[in-house]
């Protein structure tokens, strides 16, 4: 993944251009949370209320990145721990939503979760298209496209998730999609931390 920025992996994100592009990733994101966030709710799937917050997340996320753009690297290296850490927490809310569910199991909508997921698939190739040439940089850099990845792997997961739910009428692929994307969370959530800790020891 060294293959943007000039293969800089210090590329703090100081360019107009890459500002523009994460604005245009924020209000895709915080749309589509919306979208995914009702229609998990209404469909009873796990795998979308877990996609939502993950687009939730990287809304908010990115606003932060934005606003750290520029700034010592003691404030980046620290916002992205802060991310990777809310990552953490967000893989935490799905995992316990997840065991809920296992005792309280309801048939998702398969026809709600296909669909949806497949807009948000769409959705999140946008995004990943827009930073295709900023996947290096600082944490703070690098922490945005492993989260707009994340998405786009977890739509592919969702949608053959969907087929699955609707072949065999069985809630656990949905939840075990849920469980996928919480592991997914997790271990971003490692290699944002990582590189953060290491950015923080250089400057000490």
């Amino acid at each position: 993944m060294a293959n943007c920025c000039g293969h800089n992996k210090n590329f703090d994100g100081m360019s107009a251009t890459y500002r523009r592009i994460l604005w245009w990733v924020i209000a895709i994101n915080a749309g589509m949370f919306l979208v995914e966030m009702f229609a998990g709710i209404g469909g009873q799937s796990q795998a979308l209320q877990a996609d939502a917050l993950d687009f939730l997340g990287d809304s908010l996320t990115y606003g932060l990145s934005l606003w750290v753009i520029g700034k010592s690297i003691s404030v980046r290296s620290n916002a992205a721990l802060f991310k990777g850490y809310s990552l953490v927490f967000m893989a935490l809310l799905v995992f316990g939503g997840t065991i809920y569910r296992l005792f309280v199991l309801n048939e998702p909508n398969a026809l709600t979760m296909g669909a949806v997921a497949i807009v948000a698939l769409f959705a999140n190739l946008l995004s990943v298209w827009l930073l295709r040439k900023h996947k290096d940089g600082d944490a703070n850099v690098r922490s945005v496209w492993l989260c707009s990845r994340n998405d786009a792997i977890g739509n592919v997961v969702i949608v053959i998730a969907a087929s699955g739910v609707w072949f065999t009428s069985s809630a656990y692929i949905d939840l075990a999609v849920a469980a996928f994307l919480a592991v997914l969370f997790l271990n971003s959530a490692s290699q944002i931390v990582k590189q953060a800790h290491a950015e923080q020891k250089v400057q000490t």
